[in-house]
């Protein structure tokens, strides 16, 4: 399995104070959907199908979250393409520079 396509759920978390701010993206793979979670030997076949799950089932599970960019995000569902098992990002949190 060359690819692997699973649901994330997708947060922004605080950086630091640095420059007036600073956010970062962090998400992991969302168990309660795993049943989702697919691996493919093409990426062909695996944007596919994040496309499908992307128009199918994130608008549904997504419904009522509020963007990433608010206060009050809870974090939005992404259906997300990956090289090998899902997991974690970033490996790292990053820090200013």
């Amino acid at each position: 399995m060359a690819y692997t396509v699973a649901i994330y759920l997708v947060d922004r978390a605080y950086g630091g104070p640095e420059e007036g701010g600073w956010w970062y993206d962090y998400g992991f793979p969302a168990e309660e959907y795993c049943q989702y979670t697919k691996g493919f030997m093409e990426s062909d076949a695996a944007i596919e199908y994040m496309y499908y799950l992307e128009a199918s089932l994130l608008p549904s599970i997504n419904e009522g979250r509020r963007p990433i960019s608010s206060v009050l995000s809870t974090g939005k569902f992404n259906a997300i393409v990956t090289e090998g098992n899902p997991k974690p990002f970033p490996d790292t949190i990053p820090r200013y520079e």
